[in-house]
């Protein structure tokens, strides 16, 4: 079984978490939660995620279909 690299980024100062699964050409498009955005590539496969206002989660988990 072939690895998969996974990229996160997490930036503190804009309290935003990126995390990549697949590193190739890709958009952000809106999902049901205005706090997370998906990447997904030309065929609509989800190729990651990015979550605003991280620190908010201290208070309740953030679930999101992808």
């Amino acid at each position: 079984m072939a690895e998969r690299t996974l990229k996160v980024w997490f930036d503190a100062e804009g309290d935003f978490l990126e995390v990549i699964f697949d590193q190739k050409p890709g958009y952000f498009r809106e999902t049901a939660n205005d706090q997370v955005m998906e990447k997904v590539d030309e065929q609509g496969n989800v190729i990651g995620f990015s979550v605003l206002r991280v620190s908010a989660l201290k208070e309740r988990p953030l679930e999101v279909a992808l």
